[in-house]
């Protein structure tokens, strides 16, 4: 009993691994009890049992294990994080118990391993399943398979995955034991419940007897599908679903879901693959070569039986698929050919996709050899060709099945068009697009007029298939020549046709099933959601009143059939003169046609004028065109030589082509005429009008071919260049679709060889036109000719360059309607279909011929030299060809060998050769992705970065051509990604993370690359990790993140937590999918631009064209709009737009900047970062327009035509002063908008979009407005690109915004993007970069240089050797402009150069030293004559801080710093900021001189005493300088140069410094040499810690144990200097607040904490900043950490836990007041809770979400008056203007309700009385306190410290008797105390100005004098003097002092002044941003920097010069005469 009490005892966790089974059993009781009551399933109780859920199932007593196992049941059901234990538990469960007698073991186990499955762990529990399979015991292996068998019927093939279980299922059917067969019968029952037939081939080698029960059992099963009936946690909408069909009767089933799940499993998917390739006959290959027809049948038998396999193992089946091709090619045995079509068939089906790459070798090679008339052979051929269509696609296959189209042999045409309509079946929409139907229609339609009428047959056959798949809409276009009975035909064979799976096709008015209405929606992914779902589509068929959905060209069928008859071209046969008489008689008066051939002209003239007029009211269809046509052309005809009368002519034939039904073959009878008379003078103008007419009528393609080629048969030259001049205009009304480039680039060379200039100039006119749409590729047509005339063209093609090609006003009339639903797949966009259009059209060499074997045997050579020769001769081959046909025999083989060889530079010659073949082969190139694109990602690996450069742009070449998918699709991408070669991962994820972005749909097969791409986020290389981690967001865009995240489940449990953490963060930035084309798009969300296109398409035309009967022509538009996509009546609209457009252009909401900035900084969108605007950038801005732009202007800045840009611009450039308010609440959209138009290549918008820029800048510094980062980083960069410009007046113009931007943006700011622009390969645009760098260097000096000044000189000084002149030479003007900043420190700033650029520097800098005076005159006049501009606009910098972000006011300020000290330069010169005083030459001293002509003594007095002493070449200043030189040349210069590396970028230079320093600061004897370089030690310190954040964290090549070891160091050196008070005292205001700063946010780096020591690195900081609280000065830490508190909680950005800590110090800090009281400065701490109060009102205070801040003010200010009493009154001296606050009253208040009634009382006595109370509180402790003190003054370590409390106890107790303490010591001891508090008095007399302010103190030569050693007197003598100068000058140059020196009053006014506006803040972050640049330069540099560091005075006072100058005269003479 005993052992039992003690373990009751215990808590449950130990109860449960007790020994005692009891004991146990006990625990897990209480365990279950437990786990049911926790509700919160995040509970931190269950994580103590997250270790024992395994011990729980595996118990050894069988009791203790039931209870167990329903304890761990109950805690996986509840549990968060119970799948963390799925692996060890569902393990344990397979081990342990399901060997269990007890049957109710066993059912807990099975419910354990359900509910792992219900939480997302079903691929874990399969896996441990699985295994248990391989068990001994036949108890568990039964078990586990009814597991299996049970949770697939529970939860469905969906969740439980098949492949692995199928896999292992036959292997189950051969046990030994009865009860595993069984229950492997059962489970092979339940899966074909799941997915029928797909397991069949799985089980076909079981056991006969078997099989044949399973198929028994089989028919058994309902042929409806399974339902799952147990649903996952996220599945708990579907179990809502089928909880509600349960009760409604359970029976409701959906049949759809049923047949998805049955097509889902492919029975392929299920096969394990078969490896071939090692087990053919060793021998194959030279037996297939055998003369006996025996050996080689032998061969292909064996082949034969291996390619049975169903599934055969990816490799390199290249040669064994030559030998089979070969035996189909040319073998005489037609057994063995068919024989070898079988193996080809077989290896198809084995390999699927993977036999794509050998598809377009064999398939030309099996369509010859249906020349066969054997059935057998044909058969076995037709099933090899079958089988092979389906592992490619049409667009690898059709150059080969259109080549033998046009075959002699009938059999193989027939047997060709039979394939295509085979192959067309497995074709959906989709898959058979127009630009691949056009083709084989053109070429079926031949065969359809074939003799043979077994070919006729076939191709009906083809095409009526066709027309099923695709729809009788889209085919009839391709149909127009054939006759009525053949239409007929092809619709009967359409009708008879059933497509594979049974799908319905797309035409007729017949429904289209749901799962092929889903693939025909893929590539229209742009659909909103508004439209129509998949199962209403079958009514959209049927209902014309539903708006057709362009994605889908078949919806419109009622639409379809009104317009049956004018969607065909209209079609006529030639009629005899006769008939032509009698129609024309039938509509023409009588005397009309009796006077057409009058000898009289007059009488023809009248006849002409009634035929005008019968045709003008004829009704069109009753119009007999070539009737009329005929008539016009009888006798005279076109030789009509009376002007009046052929004028008439003409006119008459172009309203006949308009009105009537004007067919090619009425075309015909007249163009020969109309062609004859464009060159004459009175006539051309109607020749041309009638040209156009019929270019309307039977499009203008086939117009231009006619016309082209009748001019030039002609030798007449004006007509000649007449008809190219109408052409060019053509093209420009009706656009360029459709035009056969082909069809007359010969007359156009013609042309341009013509004698008569004319010709040659109208020929260049309209090959420019033709660029506006063709682009380059234009140009390859034209290299042949000679170099002046090529340069013509050239030049013409520069002037197109940049212009957009204007939007057709013309169409074809009678395919205008159905192009407007029927074609938008060809023209969706211009850009991309019509680029691939234009390669079609150029004209191919077949070099198949010169790709002999003896070259491919050349390139395979042993020696390199003979392989390169082959090399060279392809190069050659390609070069001559230019263009070349897909058919290139043997050569791709050949080249893929060489990308592998050894010798580099042959491996580069080939990616050179495959960079032509991607020009050469075009669109051609696509068949041989896999054969030679994919070993060109094997190059990707190589070591050498050139051979990887090159390997690249080969690869992106041949991308260009070919498009993504192919390279896609398939296995072979992720087998490249298989290769641990880091090089070629580094290379393809980049490569894919750069392209995957663009594609708006990819293969599923991308989804093989995942494994590899998780392998790559682990992978060793730390690039590699990196690229894989940019890769992974675009991967997700396809394929989502919950498919990606179940990829996970295959990792190891380390692996899959880091993963999934990286899918989290990936999934934050995953990028948009691209917007699909507007056209394409329905519903709401694209109406827009369908609008835009429908009125390009239909309105235009019939408004602009139309000469006649406009009103009809309008009507006939708008119903055409109405059919389109829009669904929007064009006219109306317009008339709504104009009504709209006088409203505000932009609408100004509250904070919606602000919002968008958050949410670019969470990540919710897109960060505006791009190389070239993507549409998901577009869209994005689109979206965030539509909420505060007006509608209709965002429609014309988003149109497609170029002139609606500059026309929306116009109107923003009227409206900027009237809506500037709201123009600037929109600025970051309106400045990304201009972004875009940076990269339209139109002069004209350009233009217009600087004009506007320079307006919004000149307003923006008007309204004293200041760019954000966030509005700054989405638009200068691109501002800058276009700086690079070749037009000059483009450049100019961006020289002039970037010199306003500097007005509204930190210079800098703009330094560093400019800096980045110097990067560009552009060499235009580098050098003006550098440029405009040299412009603000000499601007702003060298503080504008970031981050440093060395590290820019550096990158600046690389371009002084640009091969380009324009560049080296403003890289040589920047650094020179440096040098007059500078002077010979620009030599130490540069770096090494070469001996080349050095001396180019020396002698640049020699010449601009000889223009020098004349460079500095103007510069000081420059600069006087803006100097009031920039006075006042920094001004504005100062006046509205609370508005900014924290960091605004700290890049302000040091803006304004830099302007300020230009202007003080050349004004008051109160405190010379030029860093270079030795570089100050004579020159600069004359200017100052000629200003203060009338003091010419004074300016050398001036800087005497303004410079540092050691300038000053007086004897009597001398004996000073020594002194100051040994000291700085002893300490300062070295602590200046070490401190300068403790803010270094590189981490073992930080550490080395900061090790130094704190061997100095360790040693108190040292230590005081700090003294004056605090406040310089801590901002390189601060600098280095924001570094370490920013940069070495994020960077994953940094070592984090370095960075720890950075910490420790910085750490352990503050905790030296904090813990000696008298340098702490030295840091000012300004450093410690950004301190504290840097420490709390270092407090708070979650990143820190994961880093091992990173914990003690956080505890060290806590230490830290108690330290730095305590012995920092505590005025100065009060002001900190309230302006601090201030900025953070401005700041929406920051943690809010940052303002948390900063209150936390606070209180703290409060806490020591009672201790402080007396030695901190009041009037200090009351200016900083007053500007707090301005910025933070009461209500403001209360209204934030904690009211900490609130009670931390009250606090504050209670304390202090509970301290002080109502004397607080008196300390409000500083506030300038008290009422801007609350401050005030709330004191009043709070002295008045206190009740400290001896407060008030020693308020109203006098002054001795409050010493008597002090003197009576302090007594009792006197002698303690005085004990104390001396002992620290006789300790060795503490002794100045104790010398320093015994001076401020004497301050503060005056009277304090010290004799008893003193008289038991001696003499020594006495006069040491005596000497060192007359020493600390002295000191504190020179720097108590200096202490309390807020800039940087002086650099501290005083404090560095008071060493412990014995000095002279001489010594104090010499620095008495230099104090006593020093102060003379405080008052003037110090004027930032605050309260705390006895001259407080007389200063007081300055102060306030300057205080009103807060400089202390900013002076403070200004150092840290621009003193660290100045570290490393000259000593003599450092002892000025207190003087570059407070310039705030000099603005404040440039108000008035004459005052100020005034002042300084009247100080200098009072230094000169004390001097005397």
């Amino acid at each position: 009993m005993g052992d039992e009490s003690e373990w009751m005892k215990l808590p449950i966790d130990q109860k449960c691994e007790h020994k005692i089974w009891k004991a146990r059993l006990n625990g897990y009781e209480e365990a279950l009890k437990l786990f049911q009551k926790i509700e919160d399933e995040k509970s931190p109780e269950w994580g103590k049992y997250l270790g024992l859920i395994k011990k729980f199932v595996t118990d050894s007593n069988a009791v203790a294990q039931l209870k167990g196992l329903e304890a761990a049941l109950a805690f996986i059901e509840n549990a968060h994080f119970a799948g963390k234990t799925t692996g060890e538990v569902v393990s344990g469960v397979v081990t342990k118990v399901f060997n269990q007698p007890k049957a109710r073991a066993k059912e807990l186990g099975m419910d354990i391993c359900f509910m792992y499955i219900e939480i997302e762990k079903a691929e874990v529990v399969q896996d441990e399943l699985l295994k248990g399979l391989d068990n001994k015991n036949p108890k568990i292996v039964v078990a586990c398979i009814e597991t299996l068998r049970k949770a697939l019927s529970e939860f469905g093939s969906k969740i439980v995955t098949l492949k692995p279980v199928v896999k292992i299922l036959p292997k189950q059917f051969e046990s030994r034991e009865k009860a595993v067969r069984d229950e492997a019968k059962l489970l092979a029952v339940e899966i074909y419940k799941w997915i029928r037939d797909a397991l069949r081939p799985s089980l076909q080698n079981i056991n006969s007897v078997q099989l044949k029960e399973l198929e028994e059992e089989w028919v058994k099963l309902p042929s409806s599908p399974p339902k799952q009936t147990r649903f996952l946690r996220s599945q708990q909408d579907l179990k809502a679903k089928f909880q509600e069909q349960q009760a409604q009767g359970g029976e409701q089933s959906d049949g759809d879901d049923g047949e998805e799940l049955v097509v889902a499993v492919d029975p392929y998917e299920l096969l394990e693959p078969v490896e071939i390739l090692s087990k053919m006959p060793k021998d194959f290959y030279e037996k297939i070569e055998a003369k006996k027809w025996q050996e080689r049948k032998e061969a292909l038998e064996a082949v034969e039986a291996l390619t049975k396999n169903p599934k055969l193992e990816n490799g390199d089946y290249g040669d064994l698929v030559r030998a089979l091709k070969k035996v189909v090619g040319k073998d005489a045995n037609v057994m063995l050919v068919s024989m070898a079509a079988k193996c080809l068939a077989g290896l198809a089906t084995g390999l699927r996709k993977k036999f794509g790459t050998y598809a377009g070798q064999v398939v030309p090679t099996i369509l010859e050899k249906f020349k066969e008339k054997k059935p057998q052979v044909v058969q076995s051929l037709q099933e090899a060709i079958d089988a092979i269509f389906l592992t490619t696609t049409f667009q690898n296959l059709s150059e080969e099945i259109l080549a033998v189209m046009d075959n002699k042999n009938p059999s193989i045409k027939q047997q060709a068009s039979l394939f295509l309509a085979r192959s067309f079946r497995h074709c959906t929409q989709a898959t058979l697009p127009k630009s691949i139907l056009k083709p084989f229609c053109a070429a079926l339609i031949k065969q359809v007029n074939d003799s043979a009428p077994e070919v006729r047959d076939a191709a009906f056959e083809a095409l009526g298939t066709a027309m099923k798949v695709v729809g009788e809409k889209a085919v009839n276009p391709f149909l127009a020549d054939l006759d009525k009975l053949k239409l007929d035909k092809i619709k009967e064979c359409a009708d008879n046709v059933e497509l594979s799976g049974g799908r319905k096709g797309a035409g007729g008015g017949g429904t289209v099933e749901k799962k092929c209405a889903a693939k025909a929606v893929v590539p229209a992914e742009s659909v909103s959601k508004s439209s129509v779902p998949s199962k209403s589509q079958t009514s959209a068929n049927k209902v014309s009143a539903v708006p057709p959905k362009k994605g889908k060209p078949t919806s419109a069928a009622g639409a379809k059939s009104k317009k049956s008859s004018d969607s065909k071209e209209f079609t006529e046969s030639e009629l005899s003169a006769e008939v032509c008489q009698d129609l024309a008689a039938g509509v023409l008066p009588a005397s009309c046609l009796e006077q057409l051939d009058s000898a009289n002209w007059k009488d023809r003239l009248a006849s002409m004028e009634e035929f005008q007029r019968a045709v003008e009211t004829m009704d069109k269809a009753a119009m007999p065109c070539q009737a009329l046509v005929r008539m016009l052309a009888k006798k005279p005809g076109w030789k009509e030589t009376n002007f009046q009368v052929m004028q008439l002519k003409l006119r008459i034939v172009a309203l006949i082509a308009q009105r009537g039904q004007f067919s090619k073959t009425s075309a015909s009878v007249v163009l020969d005429g109309l062609v004859d008379k464009v060159g004459d003078v009175k006539c051309g103008g109607n020749a041309k009008e009638g040209l156009t007419a019929i270019g309307e009528a039977c499009s203008l393609p086939w117009t231009a071919e006619q016309v082209v080629s009748m001019a030039f048969s002609q030798k007449n030259p004006k007509n000649q260049a007449e008809t190219l001049n109408w052409l060019s205009n053509a093209m420009k009304e009706f656009g360029f679709a459709g035009i056969n480039v082909k069809g007359f680039i010969n007359n156009v060379k013609t042309a341009l060889g013509a004698t008569n200039p004319a010709v040659r100039t109208a020929a260049i006119t309209l090959l420019g036109v033709m660029y506006l749409y063709m682009g380059a590729p234009l140009r390859m047509f034209f290299e042949d000719e000679k170099p002046a005339l090529l340069a013509q063209i050239d030049a013409e093609f520069e002037k197109m360059q940049g212009q957009s090609p204007p939007p057709p006003i013309r169409f074809t009339k009678k395919v205008a309607a159905e192009e407007e639903g029927a074609e938008v797949e060809e023209q969706d966009e211009d850009a991309g279909g019509g680029g691939q259009n234009i390669m079609d059209l150029l004209p191919r060499t077949d070099v198949s011929d010169k790709i002999t074997t003896d070259l491919v045997s050349k390139i395979g050579d042993k020696n390199w030299k003979i392989r390169k020769e082959g090399l060279d001769e392809v190069a050659a081959i390609i070069s001559e060809a230019k263009f070349i046909m897909a058919n290139i025999g043997e050569l791709p083989l050949a080249l893929k060998g060489r990308l592998s060889d050894s010798n580099k530079i042959l491996v580069q010659q080939t990616l050179s050769i495959l960079q032509q073949l991607a020009t050469a082969l075009g669109p051609g190139l696509k068949q041989h992705v896999k054969a030679l694109g994919i070993p060109i990602i094997t190059v990707l690996g190589d070591s050498k970065p050139n051979v990887r450069a090159t390997a690249m742009t080969t690869l992106q070449a041949w991308v260009e051509q070919t498009g993504m998918k192919d390279w896609l699709e398939g296995e072979d991408l992720s087998e490249e990604l298989k290769r641990e070669n880091p090089f070629l991962r580094q290379e393809v994820l980049g490569w894919l993370a750069e392209k995957l972005p663009t594609q708006r749909t990819v293969p599923g097969d991308l989804m093989l690359c995942i494994p590899q791409l998780y392998a790559c986020l682990e992978d060793r290389n730390g690039d590699v990790r990196k690229k894989a981690q940019d890769a992974l967001p675009t991967f997700m865009m396809h394929l989502g993140y919950d498919k990606m995240t179940k990829a996970t489940g295959k990792l190891k449990p380390a692996s899959k937590d880091q993963v999934v953490s990286m899918l989290e963060k990936a999934r934050a930035v995953m990028p948009a999918k691209p917007a699909a084309p507007a056209k394409t798009g329905g519903g709401k969300g694209s109406a827009e631009p369908n609008r835009a296109a429908s009125a390009s398409r239909s309105q235009l035309p019939s408004e602009d064209v139309a000469d006649s009967k406009p009103e009809v022509k309008k009507v006939r538009g708008g119903m055409a709009a109405k059919k389109g996509a829009a669904g929007k009546k064009p006219v109306s609209k317009g008339l709504k737009d104009d009504e709209d457009k006088s409203g505000p252009l932009f609408i100004l909401i509250a904070n919606a900047k602000e919002q968008r900035i958050k949410e670019e900084k969470q990540l919710k969108i897109l960060k505006w970062n791009f190389i070239t605007p993507r549409d998901e950038y577009v869209e994005q801005l689109k979206t965030q327009m539509s909420t505060c732009f007006a509608k209709w202007l965002q429609d014309e800045l988003f149109h497609f035509d170029f002139q609606r840009h500059v026309k929306a611009i116009g109107v923003m450039i009227e409206r900027l002063e009237s809506e500037s308010e709201a123009t600037i609440s929109c600025l970051d959209l309106i400045l990304k908008w201009f972004t875009l138009r940076f990269f339209d290549t139109n002069t004209t918008v350009l233009m217009k979009v600087l004009e506007y820029l320079k307006l919004l800048f000149a307003m923006l510094n008007r309204e004293n407005y200041h760019l954000t980062e966030y509005e700054a980083n989405s638009f200068v960069p691109y501002l800058i690109l276009k700086v690079g410009e070749s037009k000059d007046v483009v450049r100019k113009d961006v020289r002039a915004i970037l010199a306003m931007l500097c007005k509204v943006y930190p210079a800098s700011k703009v330094f560093p993007f400019l800096m980045d622009g110097t990067k560009s390969k552009n060499s235009k645009q580098r050098a003006e970069c550098l440029e405009e760098l040299g412009c603000l260097i000499e601007g702003y000096g060298m503080n504008v240089c970031q981050p440093t000044p060395a590290k820019s000189l550096k990158e600046i000084a690389v371009h002084i050797g640009d091969r380009d002149t324009s560049v080296r030479n403003a890289a040589l003007n920047t650094v020179v402009a440096v040098y007059n900043v500078c002077g010979d420190q620009v030599y130490k700033l540069i770096g090494n150069l070469s001996e080349k650029d050095m001396s180019m520097l020396e002698e640049r800098i020699k010449r601009s030293a000889k223009k020098a005076p004349t460079a500095v005159a103007k510069q000081t006049a420059t600069d006087r004559s803006q100097k009031e501009h920039p006075t006042n606009s920094n001004a504005t910098f100062l006046r509205k801080p609370a508005q900014e972000d924290p960091n605004k006011l700290k890049i302000m300020y040091r803006t304004y710093r830099i302007q300020a000290r230009q202007n003080a330069q050349h004004t008051e010169s109160l405190h010379p900021s030029i860093p270079k005083e030795f570089q100050l030459d004579l020159d600069m001293i004359e200017m100052d001189q000629g200003r203060v002509c009338e003091l010419p003594d004074l300016v050398q007095h001036k800087l005497d005493e303004l410079l540092e002493p050691i300038m000053i070449p007086e004897p009597k200043m001398r004996s000073v300088s020594p002194h100051f030189d040994e000291l700085h040349n002893s300490t300062a210069s070295t602590i200046n140069f070490v401190i300068s590396q403790v803010a270094s970028g590189d981490i073992n230079t930080s550490i080395q410094a900061l090790a130094q320093i704190d061997e100095v600061l360790r040693q108190e004897d040292k230590a005081e040499v700090m003294s004056g370089h605090i406040d310089q030690f801590l901002i390189a310190t601060i600098m280095q810690l924001r570094l370490i954040n920013s940069t070495h964290m994020a960077d994953d090549r940094v070592d984090k144990k370095d960075i720890i070891k950075l910490y420790s160091c910085i750490i352990g050196n503050m905790l030296s200097l904090f813990s000696m008070e008298s340098l702490a005292r030295e840091a000012s205001m300004g450093v410690l607040k950004d301190l504290m700063h840097g420490l709390i946010t270092l407090m708070l780096d979650s990143r820190v904490e994961d880093v091992e020591d990173g914990t003690q690195v956080i505890r060290s900081v806590n230490l830290l900043v108690i330290r730095v609280l305590e012995k920092s000065d505590q005025t100065n830490m009060i002001s900190a950490l309230l302006v601090l508190l201030q900025d953070t909680l401005v700041s929406t950005a920051g943690s809010p836990m940052v303002s948390e800590l900063v209150m936390k110090c606070l209180w703290r800090v409060i806490r020591f007041l009672p201790e402080t009281i007396n030695n901190i400065n009041l009037d200090r701490i009351l200016l900083d809770v007053h500007n707090f109060m301005k910025v933070f009102p009461k209500e403001k205070l209360k209204q934030l979400k904690s009211d900490v801040p609130h009670r931390t003010l009250k606090t504050l200010l209670h304390t202090l008056c509970k301290l002080t009493g109502a004397k607080i009154l008196d300390h409000l001296s500083m506030i300038e203007n008290r009422n801007e606050s609350e401050l005030e009253a709330h004191l009043r208040r709070v002295v008045k309700h206190s009740g400290n009634l001896a407060g008030l009382k020693s308020d109203r006595s006098n002054e001795k009385g409050g010493l008597r109370i002090d003197d009576r509180m302090s007594k009792a402790k006197v002698s303690d306190i005085l004990s104390e003190i001396f002992k620290k003054i006789g300790s060795k370590e503490n002794t100045k410290e104790g010398l320093t409390e015994l001076y401020e106890y004497k301050q503060k107790y005056s009277d304090a008797d010290l004799e008893p303490f003193l008289k038991n010591t001696s003499q020594f001891f006495q006069s040491y105390v005596e000497r060192g508090l007359r020493m600390i008095e002295s000191e504190r007399e020179g720097k108590t100005r200096i202490q309390t302010t807020a800039v940087i103190p002086q650099h501290g030569v005083d404090s560095s004098l008071s060493s412990n050693e014995e000095l002279k007197p001489a010594v104090y003598y010499e620095r008495l003097k230099i104090l006593r100068q020093r102060q003379g000058l405080e008052n003037t140059s110090r004027q930032q002092s605050v309260g705390g020196s006895e001259d407080e009053a007389q200063q007081r006014p300055t102060i306030s002044s300057l205080l009103s506006s807060k400089p202390s803040v900013a002076s403070s972050t200004d150092m840290l941003q621009s003193k660290l640049s100045q570290l490393k330069e000259s000593r003599e540099l450092y002892m000025q920097e207190h003087n570059v560091h407070s310039p705030t005075h000099t603005n404040t006072r440039s108000a008035s010069p004459a005052a100020n100058l005034d002042d300084l005269k009247k100080r200098l003479e009072r230094i000169k005469s004390k001097r005397q």
